[in-house]
């Protein structure tokens, strides 16, 4: 990845490490750059954050400042910005949004005309441009300066999509949707009210400070209490821009990414509906996923982490179902990226269709004890490729006896690294755990104490 572009964009703590001047000299890359033979038409989302304001106005200022058109899509999903830009066939999408982030943080993703994360080398020129490597861009005069365009019915163009794929009525289930405080706020509950479910919704009263805080998919026990108390049917749990979706069972049970490729690997096979009997994970999808598939005799793939790497494989090969045990599900035949509201569709037509609970569906999978801890290093590729810490993984992983694994990887968006242990007992996942991260911190590559 690049300097400012991750896994998933341009993301920093607001007018800290992503400022307004960035988000400025963005638009003004992405103006000129797709105001060439026609004038640039680039659509633009955000987040409830109170900075996603403030940066919409400086992207929308450049873009208009190079000569191209901005039109606002106003607090919208990630995934709802990839499904207009490609469907209205705009040159450009852009999201304002750090996902899970707390509120002080913020980023800037942007996504080409097909609605997919932008390519490398396109993202390596605008940080050339951002570095000031690549010269100045002319400011259009006149009649050419572009304007901005209020681009609200974009947004119901979305919902539309949405509802089209849901399949069978809601009419009967109780649903409970946890809108993080963020983008589905208003546009979860439309659509589940819409297609008959009776909905009960927590955290979605956004103040530009409370997006993440304490609930939504990163806070699953509040739904899973709602779930419980009010004796629902099932309940959906979205992050800060709706691409990332966690489900929790009539029991209050959990559901998370990786059971949702199972049920849904499997309703997709059993119909005849997974032409390539294919499923693409990452390195850190459950061992317990891989061993239901094989049951299935279902192939999977594993990619690096990130929703784009599954999206890039699927693509590339292509796949129908991929996605990360954090949510981020990628249904191949109708989206170019993850979409939380469209997974919690498809989750219901599974329990539907099957008049099957949920805790019936995951049950047959059986999830290995997994330990993740977070740890907080002075150098992220140091302390990856230092010899000792890799010995000790090693060690770790030969002292499961291969009834487990281990697993070591730096974060794209943050100065931590992961180190994950998957094994037949916690126990024997804590243990792992804990001897790589008493050499990482005997090895002094600690900025200070690990958390979780």
């Amino acid at each position: 990845m690049g300097k400012y572009f991750g896994t998933d964009g341009f993301r920093g703590e607001a007018n800290v490490g992503l400022t307004v001047d960035h988000a400025v000299r963005i638009g003004r890359f992405l103006g000129y750059a797709f105001n060439k033979d026609h004038k640039a038409r680039i659509v633009i989302g955000k987040d409830t954050r109170l900075s996603s304001y403030m940066l919409e106005d400086a992207l929308a200022a450049g873009i208009t400042a190079s000569g191209g058109d901005a039109y606002l899509l106003h607090v919208t999903t990630t995934p709802s910005v990839s499904f207009i830009t490609r469907s209205e066939q705009f040159d450009c999408g852009v999201m304002i949004s750090a996902s899970h982030n707390p509120f002080y943080d913020n980023g800037i993703k942007i996504m080409n005309g097909n609605g997919e994360k932008m390519d490398d080398v396109f993202l390596e020129e605008l940080e050339r441009f951002l570095d000031g490597e690549s010269g100045d861009i002319p400011y259009s005069t006149r009649e050419h300066i572009g304007k901005t365009i209020d681009y609200y019915g974009g947004r119901n163009q979305y919902i539309g999509y949405l509802m089209s794929m849901a399949r069978n009525s809601y009419q009967g289930y109780k649903v409970g949707l946890d809108c993080a405080n963020g983008s589905t706020w208003m546009i979860a509950k439309s659509v589940f009210d819409a297609l008959g479910a009776k909905t009960f919704v927590i955290n979605n009263q956004p103040n530009g400070l409370n997006i993440n805080l304490d609930c939504g998919s990163t806070h699953i026990q509040h739904l899973q209490k709602l779930v419980v108390e009010k004796e629902l049917d099932v309940g959906f749990a979205f992050d800060g821009d709706a691409d990332r979706c966690l489900a929790v069972d009539e029991k209050g049970k959990l559901v998370d990414g990786d059971l949702i490729l199972y049920i849904y690997a499997r309703f997709m096979k059993e119909r005849g509906n997974l032409t390539d009997n294919t499923v693409v994970t990452t390195i850190m999808s459950n061992l317990g996923l891989y061993k239901a598939l094989e049951e299935l005799d279902i192939a999977y793939k594993q990619t690096a982490v990130g929703d784009r790497y599954v999206f890039e494989c699927m693509k590339e090969n292509g796949h129908m179902l991929g996605g990360e045990q954090s949510g981020h599900i990628i249904f191949g035949k109708y989206a170019n990226t993850g979409d939380g509201v469209l997974t919690a569709i498809k989750l219901m037509q599974a329990m539907i269709t099957q008049k099957s609970p949920l805790s019936k569906l995951a049950e047959p999978m059986t999830i290995y004890p997994q330990v993740l801890k977070n740890v907080l290093v002075r150098d992220k590729d140091s302390a990856l490729e230092d010899p000792q810490v890799l010995e000790a993984a090693k060690k770790a992983e030969e002292g499961l006896h291969g009834s487990g694994r281990v697993l070591l990887r730096k974060s794209g968006t943050e100065p931590l690294l992961r180190v994950m242990a998957e094994a037949p007992t916690q126990e024997a996942c804590h243990l792992a755990v804990e001897s790589i991260v008493a050499v990482i911190a005997s090895r002094g590559h600690l900025a200070e104490a690990a958390h979780d």
